[in-house]
């Protein structure tokens, strides 16, 4: 089993940055893709981010060119960079462990077995 604890989340102003990190701890982590999901208030659990054991990475249009997702094996711990904030993207954001190396722009919330509590960030406009 693997331990996903996410952390960075905060208050930030609309055109302002945040970095999300998430540590993993337990079942191997460098063979595994990872991936970051969000949720707003009232909405349902949406796809962000995801990055491949082999570092191929695929975003949700709606942060595509504003986010960056990476990982760092050596400290098994994966990064959702966030860069031009907008109210829009105040969510909870959630990372989660897929389950197998590599992830597909067609992956969906069931292909991710392990996930984190959560981390609020917040977009004043």
């Amino acid at each position: 089993q693997v331990q996903l604890v996410e952390c960075g989340g905060g208050l930030v102003q609309a055109g302002g940055s945040l970095r999300l990190s998430c540590a993993a701890s337990g079942r191997t982590y460098s063979r595994y893709a990872m991936g970051w999901f969000r949720q707003a208030p009232g909405k349902e659990r949406e796809f962000v981010a995801a990055i491949s054991w082999s570092d191929d990475t695929y975003y949700a249009d709606s942060v595509k060119g504003r986010f960056i997702i990476s990982r760092d094996n050596a400290k098994n711990t994966v990064y959702l960079q966030m860069n031009s904030l907008k109210p829009e993207d105040t969510a909870v954001y959630y990372c989660a462990q897929h389950r197998g190396p590599f992830t597909t722009a067609q992956d969906q919330q069931p292909d991710f077995g392990s996930w984190g509590q959560g981390t609020q960030v917040t977009v004043s406009s």
